[in-house]
């Protein structure tokens, strides 16, 4: 780590989930905390950076002025306030866990409860890293990430090539300490040319790792 390496520069970062509303009063999302984006948020200020963080529902409050935040809901949003930063920023960073679908039709009153059945009819979420991988320009570096459960390596090895990142960050739901609600987490980074696994850490000492890595990679 060099004290002041990302000084000068603009990281763009997501965190946090996106909820989907299906009638006033409920929701479509998941339980990401938002703690993995904060902590890489704070990580990279430390060293300078100015950081817009676009941030989903989440109790977390950031402490550096170098990090400004926008709160948004849905995906919908966090797309458009991604789009207003994307091209002054160097790096981009999606660790927001953005709910891939909503619902076709929000009710404009609660749904009562009637039958034994309720059906909810759900439309695709626009993919924000796909979608910013087609912006991508000479210089600008990108990371996703991946939660999965199963062919983990597969399932992220194919995210890095469709959505034209230089690297993903995967954590499995199936390690103990991994993914929502901890604060740990234990990762594998994978790039074109290879991978690097590290322990579980918490999830501080995780963001330093994946900061210093995107460090290396930058000219």
């Amino acid at each position: 780590m060099r004290e002041n390496a990302f000084k000068g520069k603009t990281v763009l970062l997501t965190a946090g989930p996106t909820y989907e509303a299906i009638d006033p009063v409920r929701f479509i999302g998941n339980h990401s905390t938002g703690k993995m984006g904060y902590a890489l948020a704070a990580c990279f200020a430390s060293q300078g950076a100015h950081v817009e963080l676009i941030a989903g529902p989440t109790n977390l409050q950031v402490q550096d002025a170098n990090i400004h935040v926008t709160p948004v809901t849905t995906a919908e949003e966090m797309y458009q306030a991604v789009l207003r930063y994307a091209d002054q920023a160097q790096v981009w960073v999606f660790a927001a866990a953005v709910a891939d679908y909503r619902p076709k039709v929000v009710a404009e009153q609660k749904i009562k409860k009637s039958g034994q059945e309720l059906t909810i009819e759900l439309i695709k979420n626009v993919d924000i890293a796909a979608e910013l991988g087609k912006r991508k320009k000479e210089g600008q570096f990108s990371v996703g990430f991946a939660l999965e459960t199963h062919n983990e390596n597969q399932h992220a090895q194919d995210k890095l090539r469709r959505k034209n990142l230089d690297m993903i960050v995967l954590n499995s739901l199936n390690d103990p300490g991994a993914g929502f609600k901890h604060d740990t987490n234990k990762i594998t980074v994978i790039e074109a040319q290879g991978t690097t696994a590290f322990p579980l850490k918490a999830k501080t000492a995780v963001a330093q790792d994946i900061v210093d890595l995107i460090q290396d990679r930058l000219p």
